[in-house]
C-alpha cells in the first residue's frame, strides 16, 4: 500500500520537458491554458508588461520573444538613456489591451505561465515587438523571429539604436544583486524575491521589478523573502502587475 501511494504522490508532481520547455501537470499549473497544447483560446487582454499579457484568466508569456524589463533602460545613439521597458509595455498596451486576443498554448515555461503565440486581428503580437525594435528574439528557446530581429537591428529601431543589455542578462544581474541585499538583511541564502503586504493583498516582486527596490523587508513581521515564484505562489502571494 505505502508502495502504491508513493508511485501515486511521485505521478502526480512529475513533470516532462518538451521542446526545451517545463510540462507540469495541470494540478500543479497556476494559470493553465484552457485547453490542451497546440490548441488556441481567446480573450479580453489585460497587458501587464511588454511580453507578459493576461487573457481573460490565463496568464500569458509571449513565446519566442523577450522584452526589456518594466524598469530597464537602454542608451540611444547619442549615448542618452531612455525607458525601453517602459516603451515595451506603452506598445504592447496599444496592440492589445482591452482587445480581443487569440493565442496558441505552447505549454508552460518555469514559472507556470502559458507560453503563447498571440493575435489580434491576425497580428502576431509577439513578430509586432520585436519588428518594432521592443523585444529580442528569444533564441534559447525559439528562432521564430530572428529575421524580424535582424531586420529590426539593420534600421536600428528601439534597443538596436544604441547599447542595451538583453533583458535575460538583466534579470540575471538583478537577481545577484537581489541576493545580495538579502544576505546583507538576514535573508534565506539564494533568495531574491520580496514579499510584500499591502492594501491590495500579499504581492511579491521580483529583483527586475519597476517597484522592487522600494519594498523594504527588514524589521517588518508582515513581508518577507521567496527563492523562487513557485514558492511565493503556493504561499498564496501574487506577482506586482507592472
Amino acid at each position: 500500500m505505502l508502495t502504491v501511494k508513493l508511485c501515486l504522490v511521485s505521478a502526480s508532481v512529475a513533470f516532462a520537458l518538451v521542446s526545451g520547455r517545463l510540462v507540469l501537470p495541470v494540478e500543479a499549473r497556476n494559470w493553465p491554458a484552457p485547453v490542451p497544447i497546440d490548441e488556441s483560446f481567446a480573450g479580453v487582454a489585460r497587458v501587464l508588461d511588454g511580453d507578459t499579457i493576461h487573457v481573460g484568466d490565463t496568464r500569458v508569456r509571449l513565446d519566442g520573444i523577450d522584452a526589456p524589463e518594466s524598469n530597464q533602460t537602454c542608451k540611444r545613439a547619442t549615448g542618452e538613456d531612455w525607458a525601453c521597458g517602459t516603451e515595451s509595455t506603452h506598445a504592447m498596451r496599444q496592440l492589445a489591451e482591452g482587445r480581443e486576443v487569440v493565442c496558441r498554448n505552447h505549454g508552460l515555461d518555469k514559472y507556470g505561465r502559458t507560453l503563447g503565440t498571440c493575435f489580434v486581428e491576425g497580428r502576431n503580437i509577439n513578430m509586432e515587438l520585436v519588428k518594432l525594435g521592443l523585444a529580442w528574439a528569444y533564441v534559447k528557446y525559439s528562432t521564430a523571429y530572428t529575421t524580424e530581429e535582424a531586420e529590426a537591428r539593420r534600421a536600428k529601431l528601439g534597443v538596436w539604436q544604441g547599447q542595451a543589455m538583453p533583458a535575460w542578462e538583466f534579470r540575471k544581474l538583478a537577481w545577484t544583486q537581489g541576493e545580495a541585499q538579502a544576505r546583507d538583511q538576514h535573508g534565506p541564502a539564494g533568495c531574491a524575491i520580496k514579499g510584500n503586504v499591502t492594501a491590495n493583498g500579499h504581492i511579491y516582486h521580483m529583483p527586475w521589478g519597476r517597484w522592487y527596490a522600494q519594498v523594504r523587508i527588514e524589521g517588518h513581521a508582515s513581508k518577507r523573502w521567496f527563492c523562487s515564484e513557485t514558492e511565493a505562489q503556493q504561499a498564496g502571494w501574487r506577482p506586482a502587475y507592472q
